[in-house]
């Protein structure tokens, strides 16, 4: 971590979660939404409002398995001709209405924002990105995106909600679409449901399974998983239950993923936080390699692993926590002399790796779980299902 993190206690806060709903987008829950957020959800879901017209953003963010991406792909290769080169695995979107803006903390830690990269202060402003990039619904400018709208069967619904004459300053109509959009993750209880099995036994409705417990123990221990540090199973002080992010950014060392088009240039590096798509923070080189870690809620749901989408299961993301360190031949390339490890960043950018916390400060020892004590850990994620 770029900070230090404390261990969450062992047992999780009893608490009595606001009824949030779950399952399909109701009727009845649409109707409770806001005129804005009803809008939101249309937009969500409409692909014509892409350069291809085949890509909504549903389409990289699946409501059936945590508004995730529903790829068997690390990342999608889209544009105006499907000929974009795809860098990064679409992010899980779900809880992120507890998210805040990008900041530093007192201790100078980053935290907050949106995107793998903290670029965006807030889900509105994170809407506007996927519009107009090359790699995602490729429109050239806001006026393309507005042109489009004014074209489907709500554009009379935009009218009303935000103003008869709205369509006639295409940038003005396009923060109206962005505020629609945040709305829609904010008030449709599907984005952050909290009904998973973790959240009824912390209702007393439900129990732990003997092997869901012990990796709730696993997955709190510093001298185990120690999975906690960076995913808190406690509630904060923003929220009706744990949300298993604390919003910081961590530098793992995930290995490379050689199906990312950008990586066949061997001087190429997504370094994160210091760049290359956000370039705000490109002088800061102590933050090289960092990305922000994200809720694990849903995370048993997965198709693709961290922010190349290097891994495609839980038991290769476990293992490669526990054995980066142990064992790295497993993970990362090698020369006739070295093992090329952390080779997903430039070599003077290595040393921002966390190697403190564990389970990774194991080098030379035997790792920190056992098959069985994984077998565990994994019970245990499941249990963050939304149901």
């Amino acid at each position: 971590m770029l900070k230090p993190h404390f261990l969450a206690p062992f047992l999780i806060y009893s608490t009595l979660l606001a009824s949030c709903g779950g399952g399909g987008a109701t009727q009845e829950a649409t109707e409770s939404m806001s005129a804005a957020a009803q809008l939101g959800q249309l937009i969500f879901k409409d692909p014509s409002l892409s350069a291809t017209g085949a890509m909504s953003c549903q389409t990289c963010h699946d409501p059936s398995i945590g508004h995730a991406s529903p790829f068997a792909e690390a990342v999608v290769n889209v544009g105006p001709a499907a000929d974009q080169k795809g860098l990064r695995t679409p992010p899980a979107i779900n809880y992120l209405r507890y998210n805040g803006p990008f900041k530093f903390d007192t201790d100078g830690t980053p935290m907050g924002g949106f995107f793998w990269d903290g670029r965006a202060n807030s889900l509105a402003e994170q809407a506007k990105g996927p519009f107009l990039g090359k790699a995602e619904m490729a429109n050239s400018s806001a006026s393309d995106v507005i042109a489009k709208l004014r074209q489907t069967n709500y554009a009379d619904q935009f009218k009303k909600v935000f103003g008869a004459d709205i369509f006639n300053d295409p940038n003005a109509a396009f923060e109206r679409v962005a505020y629609a959009l945040e709305r829609y993750q904010i008030e449709d209880s599907d984005f952050a449901p909290f009904n998973s099995k973790f959240d009824a036994v912390n209702q007393g409705k439900e129990a732990f399974s003997p092997a869901e417990l012990r990796g709730l123990v696993l997955f709190n221990r510093a001298d185990k998983g120690n999975c906690a540090a960076c995913h808190p199973s406690t509630k904060p002080d923003n929220a009706p239950a744990a949300l298993f992010t604390d919003f910081s950014y961590d530098s793992l060392g995930v290995p490379r993923n050689a199906d990312i088009y950008a990586n066949n240039d061997a001087n190429f590096f997504d370094k994160g936080l210091c760049g290359p798509v956000r370039t705000s923070l490109s002088s800061r080189v102590d933050l090289c390699g960092a990305f922000k870690v994200p809720s694990l809620r849903n995370v048993a749901k997965r198709k693709r692993f961290f922010h190349n989408g290097k891994f495609t299961t839980l038991e290769q993301v476990v293992n490669f926590y526990i054995t980066r360190d142990t064992a790295p031949a497993a993970w990362y390339p090698a020369d006739p002399l070295n093992v090329l490890v952390y080779n997903d960043l430039p070599a003077l950018e290595r040393g921002n790796v966390n190697v403190t916390e564990g389970p990774y400060n194991r080098t030379g020892l035997t790792p920190a779980l056992d098959s069985q004590e994984i077998s565990d850990l994994i019970a245990f994620l499941q249990t963050l299902n939304d149901r």
